[in-house]
């Protein structure tokens, strides 16, 4: 290794910062990881002497009781390109250290471009088995391909088990080998699919760790419950007796006096310290200012985690963020997750937990709807429209600011939480929507997950909220989500009316619906509602206002037996004596009577839903069945798809999952029929996504002539140019076309024509007949204004056509024409993909002109885009039967169209620095197609939060 001395004449470099990331470990605590530095020469001896005599000597291979000044300054000064050393800290203080140094091939000290090093790490035996060496192999790993290493290598001791197992679990390629009495591990550092997968589902079991020690403490302590009644921390510390809760409770108020207390029936302190046991989870409602205080009392006595209700943070403006930014660091650093700030709270109603942490006055039925708010106002408004519904929660949490745990977090805990069937989410912003859609994608494919998205048309983040904005429609979000089979609505009545449906019922196989009542009306509002949504209805059976409860029972046993029908509604009105009141009791009579029903049916599970009028005592009989049923998720009818074999370095999700049967639960009831229809047809959208793409989500293929070397040494060039914008380039119609190129897209040359000779010279390159356009940016893409002629076969016809034009819309230097080669004819498209800052790159397709520009007819996907995302974006546009035939006119060459929307695919996913492609019009003729125009911009590559090792968002 280098000396001190050979050490201090190698060049300094920069500090980097952005290697610094929080992250959260195995058990659910969180760490900070960081470059060491000459200041942490105290830190690193201290570390040292907590680590044991045996985790030493694995470490030297040796007896080594301590380290030299020689070893400290060797270990606490690094170049960060040559020799780099990492520390995960909880407290500011080390738990465990990793370092490489970069080695040419005989194993000796090294600079590039020698791209191999000598990794090695040590962790301090009381964080052991915490995954603390996995998540710094992944930071060192990333740092080290930022520096241009490749390889890793390693030298462990046999007996040395746990690190070998480090080493072997990442899901690098690796090669293994025994010399000298030590394991030598080589390590290729290039991602793979099985290193993702496993970096994945170690962050799932992680992040979801981390929510449960929130959601199941053992015990809490409520900071700033007031002496008075009254007061937010005294109601929450009400409500959390009130709710049964099974742990150990105290109350904490800084202004007690000295000895003993009690509040509402439990001891008081006047600190954490003071409680002298345990605290799992610290309720904080003092003053802002406070919060500090509160939170170095609970981290330096071990409390694992805080709900914030405290106000006065981002919300309040520009002191309130930058007072947010340190909350979430000092949280942190001690190995501690924050709900809030700004919270609403936190309520699990497991029979064995009973936690209300909340200021919800009452503990919600138990139940299996996961629900999760960013709005404390919208938090008790779902809670009241659940309950007054009758439906029973798993767990609840309102997230205010949602400065650390996020929705994502809970879409981690969710996931196989045996507990929750559905997940409903009201969200006003997504931090990192592009792990939003990876986790919504995977949670929806074995229950589903319904969400609200509030602040849709405002353009910016709420109050508070830490997120980029995108840009694209909403239309377009809404599509994105659907492709992850989120199911979209847009009110939270909606949220609720599917979440009732989805939790009690069991998912169509189809979308046949049978429709029953005793009023022909509503009944036929029920089946015009039915082909709004694109639901099949059958024939509205009406049983006339005299049918009795008995009646009801018999149609529907029927529906249910009948193999033409997917789901049920039943429409009810109420009885009318003959003195011409309503008949007492009807409603309980009626909801007993679909009850038997669908107890008896026979076969396959189907849905059923009630749409009633003015028949208050229906719903609540409807409703009054237990929400607490050990049921699984929905499926659909026909059995599930059969489960894969779990691997080891994947996430489980629910242990039973492929062998749940629909079941049927409580009916659920809505006053409308357009209401009980939308939740139908979502379940059925749903359902279809679950037995299609959820199954069998393509694949994205692999193609001949691309380039991606070459299309990266282009762009390179191109953005290293000096006069190249910083902000980004647009590039010219030659390099576009060659960047194209390298991935087999084909853009038909286009020549300049500033003068009528120009014109026609251009003409005989390309040979006749061809096609004279303006390039005006007025004009483009503009043929209904005149600006193109077509099949100019001969010279006279050329310079007749460019005279007109220049006539009739200006002069050339305005018009800007160019000539080109004429192309079969067919249907005129246009192909984009854009980057977005809040979704990624975006993949969109649509007919060229009036159906794209005017009406928005474009569909689009995610990238990167699979062979079935690329099948059903030529057919999801409401103008695709223009490819197909319509008319008798010839269906055009789509396979070849998909072919190039997966091309295009690939490009951007391939090269982030592409944040704008247009290919328009796309000339798609019954055989090939012919590109005729390209647009495309590079800048420098946003990031990307998605990829890379493990880490909570930063402050």
């Amino acid at each position: 290794m280098q000396s001190a001395s050979e050490q201090s004449q190698q060049p300094e470099h920069a500090y980097p910062d952005h290697w610094e990331a929080d992250v959260v470990l195995r058990d659910g605590g969180t760490a900070r990881i960081r470059p060491i530095t000459t200041d942490d020469a105290d830190r690193l001896v201290s570390f040292y002497e907590q680590v044991s005599d045996e985790s030493k000597y694995y470490r030297f291979f040796a007896p080594y009781p301590r380290l030299s000044a020689k070893d400290v300054h060797r270990f606490t000064h690094h170049d960060f390109v040559d020799r780099v050393g990492l520390a995960a800290t909880v407290g500011g203080e080390f738990i465990a250290t990793v370092r490489y140094d970069r080695i040419n091939d005989q194993g000796r000290p090294a600079s590039a471009p020698a791209d191999e090093a000598e990794v090695a790490f040590l962790v301090q035996d009381a964080h052991q088995g915490r995954g603390v060496a996995s998540a710094l192999l992944e930071h060192i790993a990333a740092v080290a391909r930022e520096r241009g290493i490749r390889r890793f290598a390693a030298e462990v001791l046999p007996a040395n088990n746990k690190m070998i197992k480090v080493f072997t679990d990442a899901g690098y390629t690796q090669k293994r080998s025994f010399e000298d009495g030590a394991v030598r591990l080589h390590l290729d550092l290039e991602p793979t699919d099985r290193s993702l997968a496993v970096q994945r589902a170690r962050e799932q079991r992680a992040e979801a760790r981390s929510v449960q020690r929130l959601l199941a403490p053992g015990s809490v302590a409520v900071i700033g419950a007031g002496r008075a009644p009254g007061g937010v921390g005294r109601t929450v510390l009400r409500n959390l007796l009130a709710s049964g809760y099974t742990g150990r409770v105290h109350a904490v108020n800084a202004a007690l006096e000295e000895g003993p207390h009690h509040m509402e029936g439990v001891p008081a302190f006047r600190s954490v310290a003071d409680i002298g046991e345990p605290v799992d989870l610290a309720v904080v409602a003092v003053p802002a200012e406070r919060v500090p205080e509160a939170v170095a009392d609970c981290g330096e006595h071990g409390v694992r985690g805080l709900v914030v209700l405290s106000a006065g943070y981002a919300e309040s403006g520009a002191e309130g963020r930058e007072r947010q930014r340190a909350l979430v660091r000092q949280a942190r650093s001690y190995g501690m997750r924050i709900i809030g700030p700004n919270a609403f709270g936190i309520i699990n109603t497991a029979e064995s937990v009973r936690l209300n942490a909340s200021l919800a006055p009452q503990m919600p039925a138990a139940g299996r709807i996961g629900l999760f708010t960013q709005s404390g106002a919208i938090g008790i408004a779902l809670l009241a429209g659940l309950h007054r519904r009758g439906a029973g929660l798993s767990s609840f949490l309102s997230a205010g600011n949602r400065a650390d745990v996020s929705g994502n977090d809970l879409l981690q805990h969710w996931y196989d939480d045996p507990a929750t069937d559905v997940v409903l989410l009201y969200l006003e912003s997504i931090g990192n929507p592009r792990k939003f859609t990876r986790l919504a994608r995977r949670t929806a494919a074995v229950k589903p997950v319904v969400v609200v998205k509030g602040a849709r048309h405002s353009g910016s983040a709420p109050p508070g909220h830490r997120v980029p904005v995108t840009r694209i429609p909403h239309a377009t979000v809404s599509v994105l989500l659907r492709q992850a089979g989120v199911i979209r609505v847009d009110t939270v009545t909606e949220l609720v009316d599917a979440g009732l449906l989805l939790a009690d019922q069991p998912l169509p196989a189809g979308p046949r619906v049978a429709i029953l009542g005793n009023s022909e009306s509503l009944g036929l509002l029920t089946y015009d509602a039915c082909l709004t949504e694109g639901l099949r209805p059958l024939r509205p059976l009406d049983l006339t206002t005299g049918a009795t409860p008995a009646d009801f029972r018999a149609a529907l046993t029927a529906a249910l037996a009948d193999d033409t029908c997917d789901a049920v509604v039943v429409t009810a009105i109420p009885w009318v004596g003959e003195n011409g009141a309503t008949e007492s009791g009807d409603g309980e009579v009626l909801a007993a009577a679909l009850r038997s029903a669908v107890a008896a049916a026979p076969g396959p599970a189907k849905p059923v839903v009630v749409v009633h009028v003015e028949m208050g005592a229906l719903a609540e009989a409807l409703s009054a069945a237990t929400r607490t049923r050990p049921a699984g998720p929905p499926a659909p009818a026909p059995a599930p798809a059969p489960a894969t074999e779990a691997r080891a370095d994947e996430p489980a999700g629910p242990d039973d999952a492929a062998d749940r049967t629909p079941t049927r639960g409580p009916i659920p009831a809505y006053p409308a029929a357009e209401r009980a229809v939308r939740a139908l047809a979502e379940a059925v959208r749903y359902a279809q996504w679950r037995r299609q793409t959820a199954a069998d989500p393509g694949r994205v293929p692999e193609f001949e002539h691309i380039d991606e070397t070459g299309a990266a040494a282009l762009i390179d060039r191109i953005l290293g140019e000096p006069t190249t914008d910083t902000r980004g380039v647009t590039l010219g119609a030659e390099d576009a076309r060659a960047l194209l190129g390298r991935y087999g897209i084909e853009v038909l040359p286009t020549l300049p024509a500033p003068t009528p000779d120009d014109a026609v010279r251009a003409a005989a390159r390309l040979g006749l007949p061809v096609a004279l356009k303006t390039t005006a940016p007025h004009l483009r893409h503009r043929p209904d204004l005149g600006g193109v002629r077509l099949d100019l076969a001969t010279e006279e016809q050329l310079r007749t056509a460019y005279a007109e034009l220049t006539e009739t819309l200006g002069k050339p230097e305005e018009l800007q024409p160019v000539v080109q080669a004429m192309v079969p004819r067919g249907v005129d498209t246009v192909v984009r993909a854009a980057i977005d800052p809040a979704v990624g790159a975006v993949l969109s397709f649509g007919l060229a002109g009036a159906a794209s520009e005017l009406l928005g007819d474009m569909s689009h996907r995610l990238v990167p885009a699979t062979d079935r995302d690329a099948a059903d974006l030529v057919r999801s546009i409401r103008t695709a039967p223009l490819l197909f035939g319509w008319r008798g006119s010839a269906p055009v060459d789509t396979p070849a169209l998909e072919e190039l929307l997966l091309r295009v695919s690939r490009l951007v996913d391939d090269h982030p620095e592409i944040v704008a492609v247009s290919l328009e019009p796309v000339v798609v003729a019954p055989r090939g197609l012919s590109v005729l125009g390209a647009t495309v911009r590079l800048a420098p590559p946003p990031p990307r939060t998605d990829l890379g090792p493990r880490r909570l968002p930063s402050y």
